[in-house]
């Protein structure tokens, strides 16, 4: 149940710092760059798309190991995630790290603006409202996550699959996955041979998942980021 955790835990960690950072940075210079303001959809949109982009492709190879670690099954291709790095290194080179970016920062991009949209949009409106679990940030990530998650869902199916691909494939599990060559030769295949529904295999999960996590992260980031406003608000005004 816990196969792939280490790489996953590594990932989110770096994931969510290079994801805040390049969000916070990217709505930063819309807002005072540009010589006239965007509307704020467009601003949430474009510094979403922008994070996404920069945590996808600055963390993937341990998104990859992850989806490998997670896809074996009771016979262990690899034995550790030093193993694992040297093996797909020796195997498929420096690219086999990188197998299935394409559709990776492909649907991040529209997930990340769709969401940061929604979040932005609703936190506004439900800051006034007393809920159970403290604020409307949680409400918020919560609905962005699975609008964003539902909208894109298909490119991450293909992202995952082509993730398995390579000299080891045919040791996975999955064993019947035909090869994909390319992100939309996948999405034609998949939807040839295993309908259109095949295309949100395991969304419901992938829900169960992405709405608490997201609910949390952004729950725990407006908490920190106020937090460490008020204290600089503190320092400055005390007497040296």
């Amino acid at each position: 149940m816990w196969k792939g955790n280490v790489p996953a835990e590594m990932m989110y960690v770096c994931y969510t710092a290079v994801q805040f950072t390049t969000y916070r940075s990217a709505t930063l210079f819309l807002q005072t760059a540009l010589p006239t303001r965007l509307p704020d959809a467009a601003e949430s949109f474009i510094a979403g798309a922008a994070s996404g982009a920069a945590a996808t492709t600055a963390t993937y190879p341990l998104d990859l190991l992850r989806t490998r670690f997670a896809a074996q099954g009771r016979r262990r291709i690899y034995g550790s995630l030093r193993a694992a790095t040297w093996n797909i290194y020796r195997d498929e080179g420096f690219r086999g790290f990188y197998r299935g970016l394409a559709p990776a920062v492909g649907q991040i991009i529209p997930f990340m603006g769709i969401f940061f949209v929604t979040y932005e949009g609703l936190r506004v409106r439900l800051a006034n409202y007393h809920m159970p679990w403290g604020s409307g940030d949680a409400t918020a990530g919560i609905v962005g996550s699975v609008i964003a998650k539902t909208a894109v869902f298909p490119l991450d199916l293909v992202r995952k699959r082509i993730q398995v691909q390579g000299p080891t494939r045919r040791h996975y599990v999955y064993n019947d996955i035909p090869e994909y060559t390319t992100a939309l030769r996948a999405i034609r295949t998949i939807a040839q041979t295993e309908g259109f529904r095949g295309l949100y295999k395991g969304l419901p999960i992938s829900l169960v998942k992405t709405a608490p996590v997201s609910a949390i992260t952004l729950w725990t980031y407006e908490r920190t980021l106020k937090f460490m406003i008020n204290f600089d608000s503190r320092r400055e005004t005390l007497p040296l």
